[in-house]
Formats: structure tokens, sequence, C-alpha cells
């Protein structure tokens, strides 16, 4: 058990007191912190599963350049043994040749090359052939060694990322568990304060928008599960891409991709049902605007997919997906 929640237990007492307002309030803040860093980790996670994904995509394509340029460099030092061996068959370079022959390392190639006795009398554009592909060799070689080195950070990242999620998430519900039913009530009454499971009627049109805008209203009561994307739990970024996806455009998952990639920029005050506010700083949030200074977003593991208002979260921005 962390230090933190041995401190939080200790304030909220034994299970069969009755803590006062105060410390209900404490407590459920460090509960709705806990979930808000999972939510941070799980969004972290989600980016770096995007650049992982991007990554092992240029690996692959690296490794069938370095492929390919094996290739090349195999069959220019087969015309280089070839032009070798027709000018030496008849003479005493021919042990240098074998030896040439076998040499599988572009460089020890090279200099055994360099070395032999009548290497000026060999075609010099020959020469610079192989020596080119075999630098252009290296470089991819170098090229595959360093993406490979990327990849294997990027996996441990993810799994970092999601034993933080995990440890917060624990840890906020063993909190919770540690509490008599009507504290729990008490809890997430405080967490969605400003939020209800009412879908309002009264949501304007928005055109192309509107598939993603009832898709998410569709999901309100749903639960919170990180990293979820339905079709009965979403995490934030989980609902907004698979809203957004009904209306045939593909989103990235997670919020701050999302930001920076999902679409256009818009001022608050230019909002328009379907598009995206997002939260925090760093980003960690997002929420589909569905008209009347409201939005639909999938909240916390307390509340999970509620209404509520635009502002009752530290906006950071907004974009028009589309």
């Amino acid at each position: 058990m962390s230090t933190s929640l041995v401190i939080l237990s200790f304030a909220v007492g034994p299970a069969n007191a009755d803590p006062d307002v105060d410390d209900i309030d404490k407590v459920a803040d460090r509960v709705d912190r806990l979930w808000h860093d999972a939510e941070q980790a799980q969004e972290r996670h989600h980016d770096a599963s995007i650049e992982l994904k991007e990554l092992r995509r240029e690996l692959r394509g690296l490794r069938s350049d370095a492929e390919r340029q094996s290739t090349e460099v195999d069959g220019v030092r087969t015309q280089v043994e070839d032009s070798i061996v027709s000018q030496y068959t008849a003479g005493a370079g021919v042990g240098t040749v074998g030896e040439l022959a076998v040499s599988e390392d572009p460089d020890r190639f090279l200099s055994d090359l360099s070395t032999m006795s009548s290497f000026n009398d060999m075609q010099d554009d020959m020469f610079d052939d192989f020596a080119t592909e075999a630098d252009a060799l290296r470089l991819r070689e170098q090229a595959v060694a360093d993406r490979t080195s990327e990849v294997e950070q990027t996996e441990a990242e993810l799994r970092e990322e999601m034993e933080t999620v995990e440890q917060n998430a624990d840890e906020a519900q063993e909190i919770l568990d540690g509490l008599e039913e009507e504290q729990r009530e008490q809890i997430a009454a405080a967490s969605s304060s400003g939020s209800t499971t009412e879908v309002p009627s009264d949501v304007p049109p928005a055109g192309r928008a509107q598939a993603a805008v009832d898709y998410a209203l569709a999901q309100v009561g749903d639960s919170y599960v990180y990293g979820a994307s339905g079709p009965d739990a979403f995490d934030c970024s989980g609902l907004t891409s698979m809203a957004w996806a009904q209306a045939g455009v593909a989103l990235p998952r997670s919020s701050s991709a999302q930001m920076a990639g999902g679409g256009t920029p818009v001022s608050m005050s230019e909002l328009q049902p379907g598009d995206l506010v997002f939260y925090y700083s760093p980003v960690s949030h997002v929420a589909l605007y569905i008209g009347n200074g409201q939005i639909v977003h999938a909240a916390n593991p307390g509340t999970g997919v509620v209404v509520a208002g635009v502002s009752t979260m530290p906006v950071s921005g907004a974009v028009r997906p589309g």
C-alpha cells in the first residue's frame, strides 16, 4: 500500500465511522486525482501505441531496403570477383583471389582488394560501384539498428504506462472498497457533479457530424474502462474516435493526437455540434460538443459516459473533424 493511501485511509477513519463532509471531499478529490492520473497514463499509452505502429512500419521498410541493398552488394561483389578471376587465372594471384572470393565482409573485401599488387589493372568504375553499394548497405543496416532500438524503447514505455494506469486505478478502487456504501455514493455524487445521464432532446442539427453526435449520445450510461473503445465501455478518446467513425472520419487513438491532427482548430465561441473539445495541459481528455454549452464524454470509472457542461474542466482547445 502506498504512503498516500495510508494517509488517506487514516483521514477517512475506520470503515464504521462517519467522516465529516470535509473528509469525504478530500477522499473524493484523491480518487478523482488517481483516476485522472490513470487517464493521463492511458492517453500516453495510446500515443506510444501510435508511435510504435509507425516505427514498426518504418522498420519493415528499412529491413526490406537493407535486404535489397545486400543483394546489390552481392551482385557487384560477383562482378568484381569475376573480373579478378579473368585477369589472374594464369598467374600467381589465384590464391589471393580464392581468399577474396570467400570474404563476406564488405570492408575486408575492399581492404583485401586494395592490397592486391595488380589492383591498378582492374576496372576502376567497378571498384567504385562496390564501394558505393557497400557504404549504402552500412547506412541501411545502421538505420535498421537505430529503428529497432526505438521500437524496443517504445515497447518499454508502453509497458510502463500500462503499469501506471493499473497502479492508479487499483489504488482508487482500494480506497473506495474501504468505504461504506453511503460514503461511496457521496464520492460518486461528487465525481459526477454537473453531469447527467439524461440525453438532451434539443441537440441542434450537426450536418455530417450528426452521426457522430447521435452515436456518442447513444452511449450515455455506458461504463468507463481504460483503453476501451466500445461497444459497451469507453475511455475518452475511444468514445470520440468511435463516434466520428460513424461519420466516416478516422481519428487518431489519443486525445493529444486528435487535437494535433484530428481536424481544423476552432475557437470556443465557434463551437458546433460534433466538434472535439480538449482538456487539461498537457492534453489528456477529450469530449464531443453537442450544442447548447454541453458535451458528451467518457468521464471516469465512477461516472461513465455522461452529458456535462463544456466548461466543467479546464479547456485547452477544440477542433472540427471532417
